[in-house]
């Protein structure tokens, strides 16, 4: 729930009297640029030091229980670890923000307040959480009419044959986390969860973290808006359709939204503020949360640099890892910094809880711009992106009811996305599983055609660096459902399913037995 209410730094901040009149060293680590700037308060993100371990978060329950469990979790001890701190500000009168999807805080921080924070023992880091300008990834764009078929990246990554079987993402929940949507373009309007036949309810279907400013949407956009475009385009692309124009990958899901970016610029505090709406969702005034309600996939086409003051890079890799542990999946594009080795350097792209998507071309080599690992810049060496899936040259919808062009891996996240609303209303036991998911996702690749070698991994060898496991493909994951419990390996809250399955509609499948499977803290 989102509590507003009144009342990995290099060095050490270590602070004479002499400096912004602050004194005595300071506990906290502390982002140097806030003691460079003025008197005047400064917004600020505070995380706790008592973060909460993975294997804490590692419950029996399956399903909508999962969430409700591992949320409630959450705010216990949330609320135990910042109660210190909210009576600080209770008591000064400062507003602020209270997470629980990463044990953190939001808040404007005078001089005085900010020494206060910096000697607590309980606080960790305190970062700078200022605006900065900063351009969405390339993108070309021209507006065309609603006068084709199937697009043909859909063709290409076999969601009709899924279709042709009755799963067309019936039953599952999309998220977007981006610039907005236009919530009620004929290709989107009757997907939207919280459109009902004759009118729309926004409530636990849309949230804006956009609090100043906010373009053409102004800010705290009580109905969906977009202040830009790129969301309505990854939305369309997720689940768009109108009469035979299909742009989406899932024409049946529903899909609902958070705005984390003024005009294609966020802020850590933004980007929490999102993700803890989509582990619980809110009414209009933000209360009353309800985990059930949390979608099932997220698309994130975004990028945290450090002009958005993402330094430490781990900034959000908490609220990531326990969104997964609640059971949703979080597919995020791997930026477009390419075509050189090493270039996924942004959050969230970086982290091994997010699902990293590259961009391929219609005919499955690599678009340029995508990003490529290993993932360098936090030390780890990882092997990012995941998978690839058409990112370039894609028709979708854009404000104002119609449809523009974009490339980048923006638009190749949300048919990852899709196909795994495909997958979850084949199987409905796939839902709050991100664990299976990503393993049916990452075998449901075709070959994509490279020669670069990034990582010291040959280009016919995959999984790597340049295009992760391969390119998506919607029919041969879907085929690989039946194999369940023959061949895969046991992780943490894997649904066991037995024998192999016959798939029927998700409207009418039984669930069977499940067993929750024990692993190791990866942390």
């Amino acid at each position: 729930m989102l509590r507003r209410t009144l009342g990995g730094w290099p060095l050490r901040a270590l602070f004479s009297a002499g400096v912004c009149g602050l004194a005595t060293a300071q506990t906290a680590l502390v982002d140097p640029q806030l003691y460079r700037s003025s008197r005047a308060p400064q917004a600020i993100v505070v995380i706790m030091r008592d973060g909460l371990p993975r294997a804490a978060l590692l419950v029996p329950e399956a399903g909508d229980a999962r969430a409700q469990a591992v949320y409630t979790r959450l705010v216990t001890h949330a609320d135990a670890s910042q109660s210190g701190v909210r009576a600080l500000l209770r008591e000064r009168g400062t507003r602020f923000t209270a997470y629980s999807v990463v044990n953190a805080l939001s808040l404007q921080a005078d001089p005085q307040l900010l020494n206060q924070l910096a000697q607590r023992p309980d606080i960790k880091e305190i970062i700078a959480d200022r605006p900065y300008r900063m351009a969405l990834p390339a993108t070309q764009e021209s507006r065309e009419a609603a006068n084709r078929a199937v697009e043909p990246s859909i063709s290409l990554i076999n969601a009709p044959q899924v279709w042709a079987r009755g799963f067309r993402g019936q039953g599952v929940t999309v998220a977007s986390a981006d610039t907005g949507v236009q919530w009620n373009h004929p290709a989107l309007r009757d997907k939207y969860r919280g459109w009902h036949g004759s009118g729309a309810e926004h409530a636990y279907h849309w949230h804006d973290a956009i609090h100043a400013n906010g373009g053409v949407c102004g800010a705290n956009a009580v109905a969906p808006c977009d202040d830009n475009s790129h969301g309505t385009h990854t939305v369309g692309t997720m689940l768009g359709s109108l009469g035979a124009d299909q742009m989406g990958v899932a024409p049946e899901a529903k899909w609902i939204a958070c705005r984390n970016m003024d005009q294609g610029n966020g802020l850590p505090s933004t980007y929490i503020e999102c993700m803890q709406f989509f582990l619980a969702p809110t009414d209009a005034e933000g209360n009353n949360p309800r985990p059930e309600l949390a979608p099932h996939v997220i698309n994130n086409s975004w990028g945290c640099p450090p002009s958005e003051q993402c330094t430490p890079v781990n900034i959000l890799r908490d609220a990531i890892a326990n969104l997964r542990s609640a059971g949703v999946l979080f597919v995020a594009a791997a930026g477009n910094w390419g075509s050189a080795c090493g270039t996924v350097q942004d959050p969230p792209a970086i982290y091994d809880e997010s699902f990293v998507v590259g961009n391929t071309t219609l005919s499955d080599t690599m678009n340029g711009s995508s990003s490529r690992g290993p993932v360098t810049v936090d030390g780890s060496n990882r092997l990012k992106p995941d998978l690839s899936a058409p990112g370039t040259g894609i028709r979708s919808t854009i404000p104002g009811g119609g449809y523009g062009v974009k490339s980048g891996t923006s638009m190749a996240a949300p048919h990852v996305a899709g196909v795994a609303a495909l997958l979850m209303s084949a199987d409905p036991r796939l839902k709050r599983n991100p664990e299976r998911l990503e393993q049916l996702l990452k075998r449901g690749v075709r070959p994509v055609n490279l020669t670069q070698v990034c990582g010291g991994i040959p280009a016919n060898q995959f999984p790597n660096p340049v295009a992760g496991h391969g390119r998506i493909d919607a029919l041969k994951a879907l085929d690989l459902i039946s194999l369940f419990g023959d061949g895969f390996e046991a992780t943490t809250h894997l649904v066991t399913l037995g024998p192999a399955v016959t798939l029927v509609p998700a409207a009418t499948l039984v669930p069977r037995v499940i067993s929750i499977l024990p692993e190791k803290d990866s942390l």
